[in-house]
């Protein structure tokens, strides 16, 4: 898979199929968009392509939101490369960007892309004022030599996924319908910084990641993840929160107790792949009793996703 973050830097001499659209997350129904492009493409022998934006247009129209993005630019193209996709474009959005004519827009994918089929959701627009609408691109398509495919976003179990729908249901703790709708756990990533080492003062050391402030982060409260460590899912209970057994803090944030692993991380950047929430964040009357919960959570986070494993396998 290729990814270039310029639509200029693309200039195809094979013909293509393309599909644009946000992606954010590579939900099961993106899925099943990308499989039914794919597909078109292994008959034609064209080049499958997606042309994605960021920062998001509504990032551009309606201000920075915190807390928005299911996946950043480079975990969207590796999840499409993933799928099969072999060329990702993750053109700027801006000013600029917004303002140019759906006819003009459409040029520069034949320009650029080599494009003869263009695949999108029936509610697809594009250009100044979302003006390119399905009917202006098949009539663009029919005038200038492409085709406009048009696919139902109802996946194989005729259920709307959506963006939007991932969110909100990680924003009330609910990873487990999340992953349901994404077809696989959702993750986050941030790099290991040096945290207040709590953690390791009271035997169970943590790893606190730095996560972009642009990602959706789940509800607060403790979870059972997997963390991919060279090539292996080592299995963790994640802390989201404040940590209000401790006074003094006021930052969410992120900490990863690693199952059956010790090593160095300080620096390195790592996924959590949430399985299963395991209980809501509270305070505790002592050190000792939150030692004591943080066993039971790691006894439980062990059962659900053990539990995980099975269910993917049967």
């Amino acid at each position: 898979m290729r990814h270039i973050y310029s639509l200029a830097e693309a200039n195809l001499s094979r013909p293509s199929v393309v599909t644009i659209g946000a992606f954010d997350g590579v939900h099961r129904g993106h899925q099943y968009l990308i499989g039914k492009l794919l597909g078109h493409a292994r008959t034609t022998g064209h080049i499958p392509v997606v042309l994605t934006f960021y920062p998001h247009p509504q990032m551009v129209l309606k201000g920075f939101e915190p807390g928005f993005y299911l996946t950043l630019p480079e975990d969207k193209a590796r999840l499409l490369g993933d799928l099969g996709v072999e060329l990702v474009v993750t053109h700027p959005f801006n000013e600029e960007v917004r303002h140019i004519r759906a006819a003009d827009f459409v040029d520069r994918l034949l320009r650029h892309l080599n494009m003869r089929a263009l695949w999108v959701g029936e509610d697809f627009a594009m250009g100044y004022q979302r003006e390119g609408n399905v009917a202006f691109l098949q009539q663009q398509g029919n005038e200038k030599g492409f085709e406009v495919r048009v696919v139902d976003l109802m996946d194989a179990g005729d259920e709307r996924v959506s963006s939007s729908r991932v969110r909100e249901a990680l924003q009330r703790g609910d990873v487990a319908e999340a992953a349901r709708l994404l077809g696989r756990p959702h993750f986050i990533g941030g790099k290991v910084v040096v945290g207040a080492r709590r953690g390791q003062s009271i035997g169970i050391p943590t790893a606190n990641l730095a996560i972009p402030p642009e990602l959706v982060i789940p509800m607060r409260g403790v979870y059972a993840a997997w963390v991919p460590i060279g090539g292996q899912d080592v299995p963790a209970v994640v802390n989201i929160g404040l940590r209000p057994t401790f006074e003094g803090d006021s930052r969410i944030t992120v900490e990863a107790h690693l199952l059956d692993f010790s090593g160095d991380l300080y620096g390195q950047r790592l996924e959590v792949h949430f399985v299963a929430r395991l209980r809501e964040e509270r305070r505790f009357e002592s050190v000792d009793a939150l030692v004591a919960q943080i066993r039971r959570d790691m006894e439980a986070g062990r059962a659900a996703l053990a539990a995980y494993r099975s269910g993917r396998a049967s």
